[in-house]
C-alpha cells in the first residue's frame, strides 16, 4: 500500500511579487508531479499550497528556500498536513 498524499502549505517570505515568483514555483511544482496553487496576498508573501508525495512536496520545499528563485526569499514557513482536497494541476491564483 502506498503512502497517503501530503499537503505543503508555505508561507514565503520576502520580495517575490512580481517578479516570476509564482510562475517559477508552478513549473518546479508540474516537473514534480504536484498539484495545487501559488498565490499573492495583500501583505506581500505567497501562498504555496502543494500535494502529492511527501518526497515531492520536500523538494519543493528545498527549491523554495534555494537561492535559485525569482527574486528573494527572505523566510518561508511550512506545514505538513494530509491531502484532503483535491486539486487539479498546479495553477497561479
Amino acid at each position: 500500500m502506498s503512502d497517503p498524499d501530503m499537503r505543503l502549505t508555505a508561507w514565503v517570505h520576502g520580495r517575490v511579487q512580481g517578479v516570476g515568483f509564482r510562475w517559477w514555483t508552478r513549473c518546479r511544482a508540474l516537473e514534480l508531479g504536484l498539484t495545487g496553487y501559488a498565490a499573492n496576498h495583500a501583505d506581500g508573501r505567497v501562498l504555496v499550497v502543494a500535494q502529492g508525495p511527501r518526497d515531492a512536496g520536500e523538494r519543493l520545499l528545498q527549491l523554495l528556500q534555494g537561492g535559485a528563485t525569482p527574486g528573494h526569499v527572505e523566510n518561508v514557513v511550512a506545514d505538513w498536513s494530509r491531502a484532503s482536497e483535491q486539486f487539479v494541476g498546479f495553477v497561479e491564483r
